[in-house]
This record gives C-alpha cells, sequence and structure tokens, in this order.
C-alpha cells in the first residue's frame, strides 16, 4: 500500500508516470550522491587540497561502490539528511582522508537534486514537443470546421475549431523556452562547504567548482544556492504553468464531450460499472485534477523560499516532499494529452440538419440564429481560400 497516489498499486495506472518516478528512486538518487563524491574527491585532488593518489584511489572505489539505499535509512532518521551515514560508509571502504572533506550535505543533495532535474527536464521537453505535433495534426484534419465559441459557459458566435485549438498549443511553445532558460538556474553545481562560503577551499575554491560542474555536466556558480531558492521555486512554477495550459484543454475537451454539445467525438473513453453505455472523458478530467494539484503545491514550493541564514533545515525538506510530485504530476499530464490527442475523431459539431431526426425534439434542432452563423462562417471561410477572391494559390 501507498500514501501516494502516483505509485499506488492501482491509482498509479492513472496518476503515475513511471519515466519520472524512475529519476527519484533511491537508487538513482543515491548514485547522483556516489557521482558528486567521486567528483569532490577527484576534483580536491587536482587542487592539490587531497593527497592525489588517494583522492583517485577513492574517487575509483566510489564509482563502483554498491549500496543498499536502506542502508541511509536509520541515518536519515538520526540526522535529517541521508549524507552522514553515506560518508560513513564511504571512509569504511575508501582512503578516508579524501572522502567529502570540505564539502557538505547540502552541497552533496542539491547536486544530487540538479542532476535529476536536467533529466526531468530532458524528458519534459520531448513530450512538450511530441504534443505540439500531436495538436498540429488536429488542427490539420478539424482546424477549419465550424464550432460554437464561448464566452462565460453561454453559445456567443460560431468560430473555426483552429480558435480552440491554437489556446491549447499556443502556450507550449513559450512553456519550452521556459524550461530551456531554466536550465542555468537550476542545473547548476552545489559547492558551499560547512556555511556556504567556501571558506575550506581557499584561493582555490573557483577551480574546484568549475572542475566538480565540468565532470558533471552542470554549470559552476560564483556562489553556493544554500539559501537562495528562487531557481527552483521558478522551475515549480513553470511545472504548474505546463499543467495549467493542460488543464485548460482538458477542461474544454471534457465540456465539448457532454451530450447536447457533441463538439468533440472520443474513442476509447472510461466506463461506469452502472452505465457500461458511457463513453466517460476520464484523460481530459486527468489533466484538470492534475493542473489543480500542481497550482495548490506551488503553494508549498513559494513557502520553501523562506530559508532562514544560511541553511534551513525545515524549508529544504519541505522541497523534498514537494517538487518530486509536481514532476510526475507534469510528465503524466503530458504523456495523458497526447494519449488524448490520439482519441480525437472529430472535433466541430455535426452539420446542421434541415429537419430534425427521427425521435428527436424540435427543441434539439439547431437555432435559426446558429443557422445563420454557420451559413456566414462558411462563407468567410470559402472566400479565404477562393483564389479569386483572396489571391490564393
Amino acid at each position: 500500500m501507498s500514501v501516494s497516489v502516483f505509485s499506488h498499486p492501482w491509482l498509479g495506472g492513472y496518476f503515475g508516470d513511471q519515466a519520472i518516478e524512475n529519476l527519484w528512486s533511491g537508487e538513482r538518487q543515491l548514485r547522483h550522491m556516489l557521482t558528486f563524491e567521486a567528483a569532490w574527491s577527484r576534483a580536491m585532488g587536482h587542487a592539490g587540497l587531497f593527497d592525489r593518489q588517494a583522492a583517485e584511489t577513492a574517487a575509483g572505489i566510489i564509482e563502483t561502490a554498491t549500496i543498499e539505499p536502506c542502508r541511509l535509512r536509520a541515518g536519515m532518521a538520526e540526522d535529517g539528511v541521508p549524507v552522514p551515514a553515506l560518508v560513513r560508509y564511504l571512509k569504511g571502504i575508501a582512503p578516508a582522508e579524501a572522502v567529502h572533506k570540505g564539502a557538505t550535505s547540502q552541497d552533496v543533495v542539491d547536486t544530487a537534486l540538479a542532476l535529476t532535474l536536467k533529466d526531468v527536464t530532458d524528458i519534459l521537453l520531448r513530450r512538450i514537443s511530441t504534443l505540439r505535433t500531436a495538436l498540429a495534426g488536429l488542427d490539420d484534419r478539424f482546424g477549419q470546421k465550424p464550432m460554437m465559441g464561448r464566452t462565460r459557459m453561454q453559445a456567443a458566435r460560431i468560430i473555426a475549431v483552429r480558435d480552440r485549438l491554437r489556446t491549447w498549443q499556443m502556450p507550449l511553445a513559450e512553456h519550452a523556452e521556459r524550461l530551456e532558460a531554466l536550465r542555468k538556474r537550476v542545473e547548476r553545481v552545489q559547492i558551499g562547504g560547512a556555511a556556504g562560503d567556501r571558506a575550506a577551499l581557499g584561493d582555490k575554491a573557483d577551480r574546484i567548482v568549475a572542475d566538480v560542474a565540468s565532470t558533471l555536466g552542470l554549470k559552476p556558480t560564483a556562489k553556493a544556492w544554500h539559501a537562495m531558492r528562487d531557481g527552483i521555486a521558478d522551475y515549480a512554477a513553470t511545472l504548474s504553468l505546463i499543467t495549467g495550459t493542460l488543464g485548460k484543454m482538458g477542461q474544454d475537451i471534457a465540456l465539448m464531450a457532454q451530450q447536447g454539445l457533441d463538439e468533440i467525438a472520443l474513442v476509447g473513453g472510461g466506463s461506469s460499472s452502472a452505465m457500461p453505455e458511457k463513453n466517460n472523458p476520464v484523460l481530459a478530467e486527468l489533466l484538470v485534477t492534475l493542473a489543480r494539484f500542481n497550482a495548490v503545491q506551488l503553494s508549498g514550493m513559494h513557502q520553501a523560499l523562506v530559508h532562514e541564514q544560511e541553511r534551513s533545515g525545515a524549508a529544504w525538506s519541505l522541497e523534498w516532499m514537494i517538487l518530486p510530485q509536481m514532476t510526475v504530476a507534469t510528465g503524466r499530464a503530458l504523456d495523458a494529452a497526447v494519449t488524448l490527442c490520439g482519441k480525437v475523431e472529430r472535433i466541430g459539431r455535426p452539420e446542421p440538419q434541415s429537419r430534425p431526426a427521427e425521435g428527436v425534439s424540435e427543441t434539439a434542432r439547431p437555432s435559426s440564429d446558429c443557422v445563420v452563423q454557420l451559413n456566414a462562417f462558411k462563407r468567410d471561410r470559402d472566400a479565404l481560400t477562393d483564389p479569386d477572391t483572396h489571391g490564393g494559390e
């Protein structure tokens, strides 16, 4: 049994995203921490702060170390961080004088976070690209068809399907740009030492920071960001923006699928135990749920901005509780949106009937105003595509 819907035995089938969850696994996080410790030993050896041979020996041992994540559980309970227990273990198998000295627990954990978010961003950007392609495909198929535009939940004027689709498509490009821009603010090595001032590294601090950053494929920093979490908060905000856009898409589709509106036809929706004939828009509903979930979590990430003095245990650990779930929610939302696009068979109302179908009341017929708008829409659309009237090719 799990308290998280993302990894729950059956709820996870709806909410979970295994690819993103794997990035946060204990094994993956531990490997990142070991990677940092190996890079640290080597960099300190290169700088002459560790014996070079001992440093290289330690780095080699650390890189190949196999540790069960559960071995850190008791130490985590006692210390509030996993690193002291990890360092004790490493000093027992490698030259102790060339392990961890000059670094601090937050350097290790935050660098592991940076490496994780780098991988998360790669996945999210790929999925955004895939979704944009899927939405462009819907535009190609249905973009010129008419549908009723609605303002404040009421029928307004006939619009093109493309007009609705663009409100789902256009923000995605900006979200991708935000994620790319955030790389330089979150994919950064964390090195500050005991009080965040790098005092133990002396005049070799910049060299060591650059060495570790290069080894790990991260960016160096002029100062530790132990207590400056704005980049992480901005990342969380971007996750919420992504799911918010997808939630709008899901809300639109759920409303369009309502009987009586019939503005979209979906294949393979959810069934009902009581009414097996139903075709519930469950993926559209999921997008709304995930958007609201991330919006709620974002307030917690903003609370975690308040890091007292040079390091906070309370605010720092709050990030651990929230940010991984936000990344999973975002990954799942993007994946669900792509799947949902593949289930669309039609967007836009069927052609209005000149007389009601058998068994359909007069009130179900399109209003005369609707028919007038529809005819006007078709004239405008035809004019735009007619080379004699619009100079097309």
